[in-house]
């Protein structure tokens, strides 16, 4: 059975017309991948540091996947009102739209560089759509928490298809740039893989999340746990709350276990660059539980040497796949 619109023959869902239109001028792709590696570095230090193990037309492509995606998620969580946050998330779902019909806005490198990415890879469509869904989610909090109040999910189900839509969906873009073997079960694990780090993302926010009224630790977990959200407002970090974000940081290494295979079935040195990825995220759970559990007045991360290490420990977790 196809799941998450994902074609078992070749992989992915390709558009038409893939390597029709000509290519962009040299001189404006070059400085539209320029301004996409300048988004990427800015936002995620970890992701950057990975894509640099890409050769250099994938990393061009994998980076701008990135940027983005990033560019929607901020489109939403930086605007100054609601219906600023709509006008963006409207502005940016156009421009991918423009950048699959190989028709990109000139004057937004973004598209520009998206487009250049699918002329080279078969990057499926209803992936950005799925992260619209998401994007549009937290853009519906946005507008409700404008109104008072904190938003929340009701159970695990929801936190894990909301881990989907804005993360998941990730590994579908990433895999056809990397190139992979296994078919159906390989974009099954990279799928895991975004749902694992946008979960290890939740476990490090949840404070900052809090503050922008949102609350994504799930309604059905914390009532087993006896967590109000009045006590994640005040700061307390009890036993009951320890125990929730130790049984999400269960869940999400569960994912990352799933996923190692699938990094194991890349195709040459990218498998190391999203092995690299993955180390980076799951030792941020490491560094939740060395503070305590204290993901509401602190925020976990890893130094760059802690991120220098992961490169020897993620050649000998994938020798030891082999």
């Amino acid at each position: 059975m196809v799941r998450h619109g994902v074609s078992p023959a070749g992989g992915v869902d390709l558009p038409e017309r893939v390597g029709e239109v000509p290519r962009r001028a040299r001189r404006e792709v070059r400085e539209a991948l320029t301004y996409a590696r300048r988004v990427t570095r800015r936002h995620s230090s970890t992701f950057y540091l990975a894509s640099r193990l890409f050769g250099p037309r994938a990393r061009d492509a994998v980076l701008t996947v990135y940027a983005v995606c990033r560019t929607g998620d901020d489109a939403v969580d930086t605007a100054r009102s609601a219906a600023e946050a709509r006008r963006g998330l409207e502005a940016w779902w156009e421009g991918v739209e423009r950048a699959y019909a190989r028709a990109p806005d000139p004057s937004e490198p973004l598209e520009v560089a998206l487009s250049w990415s699918l002329e080279r890879y078969r990057l499926p469509l209803q992936a950005f759509e799925e992260l619209r869904r998401g994007l549009e989610q937290d853009l519906a909090w946005e507008e409700a928490s404008a109104r008072g109040g904190i938003q929340t999910l009701t159970d695990v189900d929801d936190l894990m298809a909301y881990c989907y839509r804005v993360a998941g969906v990730v590994g579908l873009l990433v895999a056809p740039i990397a190139g992979y073997r296994g078919g159906e079960a390989t974009l099954e694990r990279a799928v895991a893989l975004g749902q694992a780090m946008q979960l290890t993302n939740i476990l490090r926010d949840v404070g900052e999340d809090l503050e922008r009224g949102r609350c994504y630790l799930p309604d059905d977990l914390r009532q087993r746990h006896g967590v109000h959200l009045e006590g994640l407002r005040r700061g307390e970090i009890e036993p009951g709350y320890r125990r929730l974000i130790e049984e999400l940081a269960a869940r999400a290494e569960g994912l990352y276990r799933e996923a190692w295979p699938g990094i194991a079935s890349l195709r040459g040195a990218s498998k190391l660059a999203v092995a690299v990825a993955a180390l980076n995220y799951h030792g941020i759970l490491g560094k939740v539980r060395q503070n305590g559990y204290d993901n509401l007045g602190r925020r976990a991360h890893l130094r760059g040497l802690e991120r220098l290490a992961t490169l020897p420990r993620a050649v000998a977790t994938l020798l030891a796949s082999a």
